[in-house]
């Protein structure tokens, strides 16, 4: 039986990806939604043809373009689709309510984001109890965090007989194809107060502060400031023996991060409510500057603690990831989530973060094809 995936957002920069990545898909008839018509219905005829050039002419249930606005009637489109997984990728999540995920549930179709929001994916559990009752399984977050982050922590606790800190954050590259809604995101909290784990209590923090570098292989010196995520809501009670973690991120270019750190200054003072507000002209700003940098875009992630031998123990995971093919490693939970729906491969119901899913190894298979380099020290065994 095909299952019917409907991709809000489907012609956007992750919406995108991931409909291509399922396009091919025989278990999948893919419905790419948008408020616009006519921006889904040429991603549709763009997918048709990319099809055709790679001479995948066999493609058992081409794409449907719809449109759909999740603001006006959504109930009432969602029973007009009858969806079996909705895929949400129309950000940003932290204005937003649950209202999607609701529909969803009352329609009886699974649902998934990529939510970077931290208490809209730390919260989501609320909604549990509906959705056990109409048997679907809400998703929130799925993307890399919290789902590749928890995994490479969890791939990497059984070295650890006590895990102390995490550090860790991404460097976005300055020639990728930003968009407005992940840009306002990262915006919104910019000089606001934000709580995290630090000497085994919560204190408190502001977005884009506490400056520092990291250096990574082919990629040189990189600047971090304090970002929030929703693994600061949930990981010190996932892994009790935290004492400190701290998530940053950071632009390849360092005259846009003080730029951004300047910015968030007169936020913390007073003079500017959220910079958020000015998300649309930044981004146009921010382009001015791509012939000075590449695509070239890193994670990392530093544990420390003690080993089985007494003795401290450090591990180091990164990513690099070359030619803009990092923007799509946030796609990659969702597009898992799609095929094991598919093929009803997933048994859990109810409403969570996207944890305890999709493992690490599932997720950097994912990735294989893409310009990218997994790099751990020491060496995993």
């Amino acid at each position: 039986m095909t299952c019917r995936v409907l991709i809000i957002g489907g012609y956007g920069n992750f919406g995108g990806y991931i409909a291509r990545n399922l396009a091919g898909d025989s278990r999948i008839q893919l419905l790419i939604a948008g408020r616009s018509a006519r921006k889904a219905e040429d991603f549709v005829a763009g997918l048709k043809a990319a099809n055709v050039a790679a001479a995948n002419v066999a493609v058992a249930n081409p794409a449907e373009a719809h449109a759909l606005d999740i603001d006006v009637d959504l109930p009432a489109g969602l029973r007009r689709l009858a969806p079996d997984v909705v895929i949400h990728t129309s950000g940003p999540f932290q204005s937003q309510d649950y209202h999607v995920a609701q529909a969803c549930i009352a329609q009886g179709c699974h649902y998934a984001d990529l939510a970077d929001a931290r208490d809209f994916v730390a919260n989501i559990g609320q909604l549990d109890a509906q959705a056990r009752a109409n048997d679907v399984l809400v998703v929130g977050g799925a993307s890399s965090v919290p789902c590749l982050t928890a995994a490479v922590i969890d791939d990497e606790l059984p070295a650890f007989a006590r895990l102390d800190s995490v550090d860790y954050g991404i460097t976005t590259a300055q020639q990728t194809n930003r968009g407005l809604a992940t840009t306002a995101a990262v915006l919104s909290y910019i000089g606001k107060p934000l709580r995290v784990l630090r000497d085994g209590k919560m204190t408190t923090v502001h977005g884009w502060e506490d400056t520092h570098a990291e250096t990574y292989p082919q990629l040189g010196s990189r600047l971090f400031g304090n970002c929030d995520i929703p693994d600061l809501a949930l990981f010190p009670q996932r892994y009790p023996s935290l004492k400190s973690m701290r998530f940053a991120a950071g632009h390849e270019l360092k005259v846009l991060h003080y730029g951004t750190r300047l910015g968030g200054a007169l936020v913390r003072l007073g003079l500017i409510g959220s910079l958020d507000k000015y998300a649309d002209t930044l981004l146009r700003i921010a382009f001015l500057f791509n012939r000075f940098g590449s695509g070239c875009s890193g994670f990392h992630m530093i544990l420390d603690g003690i080993g089985h031998d007494g003795a401290p123990l450090r591990r180091r995971f990164m990513i690099v990831a070359r030619a803009g093919h990092g923007a799509y490693i946030p796609c990659i939970p969702a597009i898992l989530l799609a095929r094991r729906w598919s093929g009803n491969e997933i048994p859990q119901r109810g409403a969570q973060p996207c944890v305890d899913l999709i493992d690490l190894d599932s997720y950097l298979n994912a990735l294989v094809g893409l310009d990218i380099q997994i790099i751990r020290e020491p060496t995993h065994a």
